[in-house]
């Protein structure tokens, strides 16, 4: 999981989200408004919305490219529920929150990553 991980505001333009997404290289940023959770955006969603006729990212925002449908889940949450649950509704991410403040991101690349561990270590996934 990722700590304190990247964000941005909803009234933010698409190319504030690109910039971010690029310096950073990551793919997800929760989308904020008055520090509260409301979206999230992926470089997916972006890049589907960019490549519409008539959209320039210096003045469409970042509110028309995301996804209100969050899955997000608390910190004592079990590994293994989440990670059946991202992969019965294919989710790319699970954003994690604690206090309705967002503290972290647990991603597909997370998930390989805990499994590659598993493996390695020998115990049985």
């Amino acid at each position: 999981m990722s700590v304190a991980p990247y964000s941005i505001g909803v009234d933010q333009p698409l190319s504030r989200a690109h910039a971010m997404l690029r310096e950073h290289r990551i793919r997800h940023l929760p989308v904020l408004e008055g520090g509260r959770l409301v979206g999230l955006l992926t470089e997916r969603d972006l890049h589907l919305i960019e490549t519409l006729p008539d959209v320039d990212p210096k003045k469409v925002g970042v509110n028309e490219a995301m996804s209100a449908s969050i899955y997000a889940v608390g910190p004592d949450t079990r590994l293994d529920d989440v990670v059946a649950e991202m992969a019965a509704h294919k989710y790319g991410c699970v954003v994690v929150m604690e206090h309705e403040k967002v503290i972290g991101i647990f991603t597909t690349v997370d998930a390989c990553r805990v499994l590659g561990d598993l493996l390695r270590s020998g115990t049985r996934a």
